[in-house]
């Protein structure tokens, strides 16, 4: 089942997730498997749970948009162990739609999470893996990508929503 995607402006967005606490449910199995649906159809690479509007950390990221199974990944309680080097490049979020900039991010990231058996893996991912990932993380963390950004561009971005929410243009 997809969901709909939450936009900037809804509380949930900017506040910290809380940890997932019962593993192997089917609750959590349908909450992942229509977190991949919803990121899916909205052409992302990565989703947090509280961009569906569920405050839990748990993460569904695939940078091959579903061509390659293998390429899925869930991150549950996930954990940034270790960053290394930086990279520059465009990011977007699917709750920030039409909106993408420059954000300046580690070049390769290692994270320590469970998946949804509740078990205990870490992961390491460079370039578009690890953008991926620490981006959703900061979505865990209340956190969107606008803070990477300066004042200055941070400012016109959400006076452009302001005059898209004025219109009726984003709900």
């Amino acid at each position: 089942m997809a969901y709909k995607i939450v936009k900037l402006g809804h509380p949930v967005l900017e506040q910290v997730a809380e940890p997932v606490q019962q593993f192997d449910t089917p609750e959590l199995r349908e909450l992942v498997d229509g977190m991949f649906e919803t990121m899916y159809a909205n052409k992302g690479v990565g989703l947090a749970a509280p961009q569906v509007n569920v405050s839990q950390r748990v993460t569904v990221i695939d940078t091959s948009n579903g061509e390659d199974p293998d390429a899925k990944v869930v991150l549950i309680n996930p954990e940034i162990t270790k960053l290394e080097g930086t990279q520059l490049g465009e990011e977007g979020c699917l709750s920030i739609p039409g909106f993408r900039e420059d954000v300046k991010r580690a070049m390769k990231a290692t994270i320590r999470a469970r998946n949804v058996k509740g078990e205990e893996f870490e992961i390491t991912g460079e370039e578009l893996l690890a953008r991926a990932m620490q981006h959703e993380i900061d979505h865990l963390n209340g956190i969107l990508f606008l803070q990477h950004l300066s004042a200055l561009k941070r400012d016109l971005i959400r006076r452009k929503i302001r005059k898209l929410q004025k219109a009726g243009e984003w709900d």
